[in-house]
């Protein structure tokens, strides 16, 4: 797939289709953006190859990578999009990178089936609930939540509850409301 630019603030940054060799930078990108969760250098060789359909990279002119948004289709739900991370390197953030990965996700040639997206947050994550709550709105969509993961029941203690946000029924990218609804405008 050719990159995709998206322009901003007099410099492009190109949406792109990772790559195997393209792990050890995703590693390293995940380390430079505290609180992320890491993963290991193999967990993240996996993403950018045998998921690499559903994970979208943000490259700068120059070949660094600014960000990244990894996830999945749901196994027993093919028409869900599960979004894993997202990550936004500090010299790329205020430009709208993460809204423009998560649009590019889905409409990804893998996922325009899909007609739902689903991720966890930690309930204090503000920012990366004011983040889907975005893409949310921009897809007309409406959203669920409920605890997805127990701080004690799932994690024993070691990591913050994680909260599932559902975000849909929404359209395919580029299709209008009257075509799927059926139904006038109004």
């Amino acid at each position: 797939m050719p990159a995709q630019p998206v322009c901003s603030d007099n410099s492009a940054i190109y949406l792109t289709r990772p790559a195997p060799e393209d792990g050890a930078d995703l590693h390293d990108l995940i380390e430079a953006c505290p609180p992320l969760d890491r993963n290991s250098r193999y967990c993240n060789l996996l993403q950018v190859s045998h998921f690499a359909e559903t994970c979208v990279l943000a490259r700068s002119s120059e070949g660094a990578l600014l960000g990244s948004v990894s996830g999945y289709l749901k196994p027993e739900e093919p028409g869900c999009v599960f979004v894993w991370q997202v990550a936004v390197h500090p010299d790329g953030r205020g430009r709208g990178l993460a809204v423009s990965m998560l649009h590019e996700l889905l409409a990804r040639p893998a996922c325009r089936s899909a007609r739902y997206f689903e991720t966890t947050i930690e309930a204090d994550n503000a920012a990366s609930w004011r983040l889907f709550e975005r893409v949310a709105r921009d897809l007309d969509a409406p959203r669920t939540t409920r605890v997805a993961f127990d701080r004690s029941e799932h994690f024993a203690g070691q990591h913050n509850t994680e909260m599932l946000l559902r975000v849909g029924p929404f359209r395919p990218p580029g299709e209008s409301s009257r075509a799927t609804s059926g139904t006038p405008p109004g």
